[in-house]
C-alpha cells in the first residue's frame, strides 16, 4: 500500500505517502470531564441527553492539503488559496466535507470515554447533511446527544445525534446521526 493514515507515539495523526511520513495534526488530549460508559446500562441512562461538546479544533491549510493528498481530491476550492480568493464563492479555501467528517473519532473521544470494551464498530451515518462550508482557519467542535441505545444480544447499538459547530457561526458545518456498535466484556 502506498499511503495510509496512522498515529505515532507523540499523538500525531500522520499520513504515510510513498514512503514519507507527513504529520497531519497534533492530538491535544483534553482534560475536560468525559462521559464514562462501560455497559449497556450506563449508556441507557443518557438516552435523550446531551453527552457534551468537544474542544475547538482549527482547520489549517496544511491539514486541508494533506487530506487532499491522502484522498486524491485536489480541487482548487480546497488547495489553491489565491484562486479561491479571486474566483471562489467563499473568499478563501474550504475544508473538504469529508475532512470535517473524518474529525469525528478524534472529537468524539473528547466527549465520551468507553471502557470495558471488546470491540467498537462505526456502523453508519444516517441523515448526514453538510449545511455550511468550513473555511480555512475556522475552528470546529462536535456536539453530541444520545438518541437511542438498543441491546442486540450483547452488542449495544448506539445512535448519536451530532453536529459540527463552527466557531462564531449559527449554522453547523454538518449534522447527522452516527451509529456505533459496542461489544462490552
Amino acid at each position: 500500500m502506498n499511503h495510509y493514515i496512522s498515529f505515532n507515539e507523540r499523538s500525531f495523526i500522520q499520513i504515510h505517502f510513498r514512503g514519507n511520513f507527513v504529520p497531519l495534526c497534533l492530538l491535544k488530549h483534553s482534560r475536560m470531564s468525559l462521559v464514562k460508559i462501560g455497559s449497556f446500562e450506563a449508556f441507557e441512562k443518557f438516552i435523550g441527553q446531551d453527552l457534551g461538546t468537544s474542544e475547538y479544533h482549527q482547520i489549517t491549510q496544511e491539514q486541508i492539503n494533506l487530506f487532499a493528498t491522502a484522498t486524491l481530491d485536489h480541487q482548487w476550492i480546497h488547495t489553491n488559496p489565491e484562486k479561491a480568493k479571486a474566483e471562489g464563492a467563499f473568499g478563501d479555501t474550504i475544508a473538504h466535507g469529508y475532512l470535517t467528517l473524518s474529525l469525528v473519532p478524534y472529537l468524539w473521544g473528547q466527549i465520551v470515554e468507553v471502557h470495558n470494551l471488546k470491540m467498537m464498530i462505526n456502523y453508519g451515518i444516517e441523515s448526514l447533511r453538510f449545511a455550511q462550508p468550513v473555511l480555512v482557519n475556522n475552528e470546529v467542535r462536535l456536539n453530541a446527544n444520545l438518541k437511542s441505545v438498543v441491546n442486540l444480544r450483547g452488542t449495544v447499538k448506539a445512535e448519536v445525534n451530532v453536529k459540527l459547530e463552527i466557531k462564531g457561526q449559527k449554522k453547523p458545518a454538518f449534522s447527522g446521526v452516527l451509529v456505533f456498535l459496542y461489544h462490552f466484556h
